[in-house]
């Protein structure tokens, strides 16, 4: 469920749920009630967090298997390039 998701993202980065709820305008208690699954968050704060975690909200509420999105906006065609090329290769690394 969502909560689970949060609290997993929340945990990999190294974030105490003071931390989340300060790098997403919201209280602590509202980031503990997300993670015990009490409450859901508004559309707009389910963008903000996928948009903070650089993940799919289809991520967040388990309609697929994870997927991480790369901000580029700001990189040059060549560095995206770049950057495409190393997730190719990183998976075919993991299909060896």
């Amino acid at each position: 469920m969502f909560g689970h998701q949060l609290k997993f993202l929340r945990e990999s980065h190294n974030l105490s749920q003071v931390d989340l709820a300060k790098a997403l305008s919201v209280s602590k208690q509202t980031v503990s009630n997300w993670e015990h699954n009490n409450i859901m968050p508004s559309v707009d704060k389910l963008c903000s967090i996928a948009r903070y975690f650089s993940c799919s909200t289809d991520y967040l509420l388990e309609m697929n298997n994870r997927q991480y999105l790369i901000e580029t906006s700001n990189m040059t065609p060549r560095q995206i390039s770049h950057i495409q090329q190393l997730v190719k290769d990183f998976q075919e690394l993991n299909h060896k």
